[in-house]
This record gives C-alpha cells, structure tokens and sequence, in this order.
C-alpha cells in the first residue's frame, strides 16, 4: 500500500478540471485519504519545488503555482505513486498519449494541470508538507476486494 500527493494546478482548478480529473483516480481504485482547496504561499512552494532551485524555469514554476488556488489529495492504494505517474501522463501536454489526464486536456509544458509525486521518497516528504498526519483518513473501499 503507498501513499501519493497530487496537485491539481491553478490552471486546472481554473478551467474547472477538478470533478473530472479526481473521478480519473477514483475509477482506477486508488482512495482520497485526504483533500483540500488552498492558496499556496510562495514559501510552501519554493519549498516544494526545491529540487529545481537552480533551474531556469524555478521562478516562472513559483509564479504560477501561487497565481491560485490549487486542489491537494492524498491518495492511497497499491502501487499508488506509478500508478497515479500513468494516469497523469508525460510533463508536456502535446507530448503526453492521449487518455491520459495531460494527453486529454493539455497543451503545454508549464501549465501542466496536475503534479504527482515521483518517488516514496518524494511522496512522504510532500504529503509532510501539505497535510498533517491527523488529516489523512485511510478507509477501506468495496472495491480493495479486487486488489
């Protein structure tokens, strides 16, 4: 069983994706443990992000990610992080196969509509920073008897 963080975009939330894209992940099995609408400060952020730090896209990425608000779930089932990587699809909307949640509905690299966390790694450390323990409520779905 993982644990996954997903960030629905300002861009996403904008053209009013959230509904569509969640029912993409609830469809497949995996669980919402955890869900909020939030406005992300700067500093959450550039925090977030810090592996890009260096970058030359990092302040346009900041830029963007703070310009409103953004969907945050925390996802649960087996395989939860590849999985979720497969509905997302590849970072470039017009790169990405069709079917997948960037193939359906983006264009561009930067307004990319959602983030996935990338690793167990990642996924702890970014569900750390968006959620506190207490908010994560693991459940048990009819539908775990498939997995």
């Amino acid at each position: 069983m993982e644990r996954s963080l997903i960030i629905l975009k300002p861009d996403c939330v904008k053209r009013g994706l959230i509904g569509q894209i969640i029912a993409r992940f609830e469809a497949k099995g995996l669980k919402i443990i955890g869900l909020r609408l939030k406005a992300l400060s700067r500093q959450v952020v550039e925090k977030h992000y810090e592996e890009h730090a260096a970058k030359p896209f990092f302040r346009d990425l900041c830029d963007f990610m703070t310009q409103g608000p953004v969907c945050v779930l925390a996802i649960e089932g087996p395989h939860a992080i590849a999985v979720a990587r497969k509905l997302v699809g590849k970072t470039a909307g017009f790169e990405a196969e069709p079917g997948t949640i960037r193939g359906d509905f983006g264009l561009s690299n930067q307004s990319n509509l959602i983030h996935a966390s990338d690793s167990p790694t990642s996924a702890a450390r970014e569900l750390e920073l968006f959620f506190e323990p207490s908010e994560l409520v693991s459940h048990k779905l009819p539908a775990e008897t498939w997995w």
